[in-house]
């Protein structure tokens, strides 16, 4: 009988616990991270030096994290989501350049943050959102440019409860060795504004006027090549003016829209033809003619201006020929009859109404004479010629805007320097000179709380100026190209702002006004 020896029988467990075993080892070693190669570890802390980029691991135990030398130039997006237990981080002589949004998310214990003598330029506005434990943060030794830009970090500092080191702005020359932990918000002029081209329109055109009637919002250009009042509409869906109306006529100049009681009447203004006033029927969707103009008295319109005293509504029309004679005309509530003749044989340009000291007054520029102004005699009902503006020969047209309580004029000067001149309580004082070659419009307006005026060219771009505030005139804005300008008038639709400019030698423009803030 063969002499066997029987093996001991095997556990059916042994084998899950060897395999268990290997995997609990394995999710061991996945569970503590190795050291980075640039890095040095020890038990709860880890040194990297001349990193080419930010290590995504490290051991778990890791709460204190420091860069030295690294060559890494940004820290990217949520570069420290993987070692959520960090308390201390500190970046140091590095060339570290800028800082991304949300480059710190996910450090949920971080106390204390130092990024100091590095080459920071740029510092995103979310840079540091996340760090709601923050402490304590060092930004020294970078060369911070305390503009608009770093408007945010001005903010941050000014609303945080952790302590901020000490750091300065090196430029620009207004901020520089100023410290950024003094500043406050309300340092920085953010705000800006731009002109930018939104709708070009197919036809030259010599006048635009915006007007409201009934609720919606028109604008009317006169095309004297075509001999046309041009009446545009907003489209609220489409979001762009479109065609609305026409009135034909001959030659035409002006089309100077004028409501009363509810009632569209249009004054339209003719070279040859002469001239007529148009109402809109509102039953029938159409203009129809209403009375013609003393044709002996107004030959060669070249400006209408509409204005209302004690409840009484006027219009004048400033006559350029040798013959002709500016007219004041007054609604008598079925029409529109000859009120007065300001003066015969000047050669009228431009008319302008305004109040100065809260009394009703005209200014008229001429060929022939400087700027003439009239006060209106309120027991007589007539403007009575007052003074003129010294030293200012060949204005072609004058134009007023206030400022506060204070009074401008802009007067347009074809050859020589147009200018900018204030009421001083006497008359009127001249504040600055515009160079201006082949000028036909120098067009004060607002938009919002913005002052501006634009300064039309034939010979090259048409400047617009600004109002500074603290320097009390206007400074160059923005250059823009139209050719030729002619008239310029500001219009607000569903919240948006614009400029319509027409162009006597091409395509009329229309420009949005956009505010842009550069702390963005």
């Amino acid at each position: 009988m063969e002499n066997t020896r029987k093996m001991p029988r095997r556990s059916p467990w042994l084998g899950l616990l060897v395999v268990a075993s290997v995997l609990l080892l394995v999710d061991s070693k996945k569970a503590r991270p190795r050291c980075p190669q640039s890095c040095t570890c020890t038990k709860d802390n880890a040194l990297c030096e001349s990193a080419g980029l930010i290590p995504r691991s490290f051991p778990s135990d890791v709460i204190s994290l420091s860069f030295v030398k690294s060559e890494f130039t940004e820290i990217p997006k949520e570069s420290f989501i993987h070692t959520p237990a960090l308390h201390l981080l500190l970046f140091t002589a590095n060339n570290l350049e800028s800082i991304n949004e949300d480059a710190f998310l996910g450090l949920p214990h971080l106390e204390y943050l130092f990024i100091e003598n590095n080459q920071i330029k740029s510092i995103s506005p979310h840079a540091f959102r996340g760090l709601k434990t923050l402490v304590h943060l060092d930004l020294r030794g970078n060369q911070f440019t305390c503009d608009c830009k770093l408007k945010w970090l001005v903010e941050w500092i000014y609303n945080t409860n952790a302590t901020v080191d000490q750091i300065y702005c090196k430029g620009p020359a207004s901020q520089l060795d100023k410290k950024i932990n003094d500043l406050v918000p309300q340092s920085f002029d953010c705000i800006t504004t731009e002109f930018a081209s939104y709708q070009s329109l197919k036809f030259e055109s010599i006048s635009v006027e915006a007007f409201s009637f009934r609720n919606d919002q028109y604008v009317v250009f006169a095309q004297p090549f075509i001999g046309k009042c041009s009446f545009l509409e907003w489209d609220h869906v489409e979001m762009v003016f479109r065609n609305f109306d026409d009135i034909d006529s001959t030659s035409t100049v002006i089309c100077k829209p004028l409501v009363i009681e509810n009632q569209l009447f249009v004054i339209v203004a003719q070279l040859f033809g002469g001239s007529h006033i148009y109402k809109r029927d509102t039953s029938a969707n159409k203009f129809i003619k209403l009375q013609g103009i003393d044709i002996l008295r107004i030959r060669k319109p070249n400006d209408v201006e509409t204005f209302r005293i004690d409840g009484e509504f006027f219009f004048v029309i400033a006559d350029s020929s040798k013959a002709g004679s500016t007219t004041i005309y007054k609604w008598n509530g079925n029409g529109f009859y000859s009120h007065q003749s300001l003066h015969p044989w000047y050669r009228d340009t431009d008319v302008e109404y305004m109040e100065i000291s809260s009394k009703p007054h005209l200014i008229l520029s001429s060929s022939s004479q400087r700027p003439v102004i009239y006060q209106w005699n309120k027991s007589t009902k007539l403007f009575d010629r007052r003074t003129d503006i010294p030293e200012m020969e060949d204005v072609y047209a004058v134009k007023h805007f206030q400022v506060k309580s204070d009074l401008f004029i802009c007067l347009t000067r074809f050859i020589g320097d147009s200018k900018v001149m204030h009421w001083d309580g006497a008359l009127f004082k001249e504040l600055q000179t515009m160079p201006s070659r082949g000028s036909m419009v120098f067009q004060p307006f607002s938009v919002g709380s913005w002052q501006y005026a634009i300064l039309g060219s034939d010979y090259s771009f048409t400047q617009v100026y600004r109002w500074d505030a603290k320097e009390n005139q206007f400074v160059r804005f923005q250059e823009v190209n139209i050719q030729a300008p002619r008239a310029f008038s500001p219009v607000s639709i569903d919240n948006r702002q614009f400029l319509l400019a027409s162009s006597f030698k091409g395509k009329t423009q229309i420009y949005e006004h956009l505010v842009i803030d550069l702390s963005n």
